[in-house]
């Protein structure tokens, strides 16, 4: 294990066509491809048979395979997803922030790949014609405690290189959010917003005229050897009966990272728990109240962020979210449940280190998931006029949270390949933390190194 620390290709006018099919229909409707191959044993000349096989279509294996395909256009390339279209997941249920690369160590992996992540989204959404919001954030300290922090978090941003930093005094602060009241904020002008399905629609339909073929309802749930196909000696089967042979592979499986690994002889660490974090939205009279994202100052006693207010492309704003354990790894519902998911979640060591060392804020947040009142109070700090008559419950969201065995969050990227012979033809990204959206596009590049590296192409 590598810890790096800090469907038949359709013409363009019909891809063009079921991707604006698909961008308006809800998450669970879309569909950007064709169904899984049909049973059939893979041969060298077979549609079936491929040089590198991506599973999961959110937005990283969507990169990943689109920047493999425009570096090496003779490659066969194909990806594997298990719902019925992309961007099924994480990405289409998070916030839409295009992040500026505030937050990371100076130098480190996390903050270079966010710098040149963003740049290189606002240049490829200019290039594509996506819609997208420079519309800036406020970190703002609400109490003389958090300003030590804040002009840390300021004196970061700097040495990360990230334009346009200054921090601003209350009367400027009201100038540029007039609802929000604080003692000093930190104004960053180059984060933005944008919908993040369509940019990975958009890199599905790069890649699909690059002659990549992408495979919906394609569920991985074997990666098996075929000596008999020593071209492509790599079988995935999918429980339906299908398969699809591969030189090598490359999983971005997202909240199954973990499982998917371990279809290779992977060690079950670091190990994916799901929070689940759930929105409240701004009724539609009051989203005045919010100009630009307005965010809390880090606490680093808590292991995640804290409420903040994001406006998105539609014009509605959201507030939040929390962050709960989620007790399934798709479960966008307050009830939702899946025996599995929780039982893999609390029989880990990890986990429980985490919750009894951070019993204060599970406690809090728990509350706060149930009782309105309490999510408005932590709201009022920033803007004081919101009531509670001026929200409803909006969506939510699951994060793959990468766990090690000690309870600490992995906050690095994991590569991963596996046991044996089938081990050296894998390729597993087991942990992309957040800002993977925003940094997408680098993060692709660095699998795509890796890739070659490891594999030699």
């Amino acid at each position: 294990m590598l810890l790096l620390k800090d469907a038949m290709v359709a013409p363009r006018s019909a891809v063009v066509a079921r991707l604006l099919r698909g961008l308006g229909a809800p998450a669970q409707a879309r569909g950007l491809a064709g169904p899984e191959p049909q049973q059939g044993s893979g041969g060298g000349s077979n549609p079936d048979t491929y040089d590198v096989v991506v599973v999961g279509a959110g937005i990283l294996g969507l990169a990943t395979a689109r920047t493999l395909l425009l570096r090496r256009p003779r490659l066969r390339v194909a990806v594997l997803e298990k719902e019925a279209g992309v961007a099924q997941h994480q990405t289409g249920h998070n916030s839409g922030v295009i992040h500026s690369g505030i937050y990371y160590t100076p130098g480190s992996l996390k903050a270079q790949l966010c710098v040149r992540g963003a740049g290189l989204l606002y240049a490829y959404c200019d290039q594509r014609g996506l819609p997208y919001r420079r519309c800036g954030k406020l970190v703002v300290a609400v109490e003389r405690a958090e300003l030590p922090r804040l002009r840390a978090l300021y004196e970061r941003g700097l040495q990360n290189h990230v334009c346009g930093l200054r921090l601003l005094q209350p009367p400027d602060i009201r100038a540029r959010e007039p609802h929000c009241r604080g003692l000093l904020a930190l104004e960053c002008p180059s984060t933005g917003i944008v919908d993040y399905t369509r940019v990975a629609a958009a890199f599905a339909e790069d890649f699909q005229e690059a002659g990549g073929s992408l495979f919906t309802r394609f569920e991985v749930s074997a990666v098996q050897l075929a000596p008999d196909l020593p071209g492509a000696p790599i079988v995935l089967r999918s429980a339906r009966g299908a398969h699809v042979h591969g030189r090598f592979v490359v999983t971005c499986a997202g909240l199954h990272s973990d499982r998917v690994s371990q279809l290779s002889g992977c060690s079950p660490q670091p190990v994916i728990v799901p929070f689940r974090g759930d929105y409240l939205l701004l009724q539609p009279d009051r989203t005045h109240l919010v100009r630009g994202n307005i965010y809390p100052v880090p606490n680093p006693d808590f292991p995640f962020l804290g409420v903040h207010f994001t406006p998105r492309m539609d014009g509605s704003v959201w507030l939040g979210p929390n962050a709960v354990l989620a007790f399934k790894r798709e479960g966008y519902g307050l009830l939702d449940f899946s025996a599995q998911d929780t039982w893999d979640s609390l029989r880990n060591s990890g986990l429980v280190r985490l919750a009894l060392g951070n019993v204060s804020f599970g406690l809090g947040e728990m509350y706060r998931a149930f009782f309105l009142p309490a999510t408005i109070k932590q709201l009022q700090k920033f803007i004081p006029e919101i009531t509670i008559r001026d929200v409803v419950r909006g969506p939510s969201g699951v994060r793959a949270q990468a766990l090690d065995n000690l309870g600490n969050l992995v906050e690095d990227f994991v590569f991963d390949g596996g046991a044996g012979v089938l081990g050296t033809r894998i390729l597993h990204v087991r942990n992309a933390p957040s800002p993977a959206a925003t940094a997408s596009l680098a993060i692709s590049e660095v699998i795509a190194d890796e890739v070659e590296q490891r594999f030699k192409l």
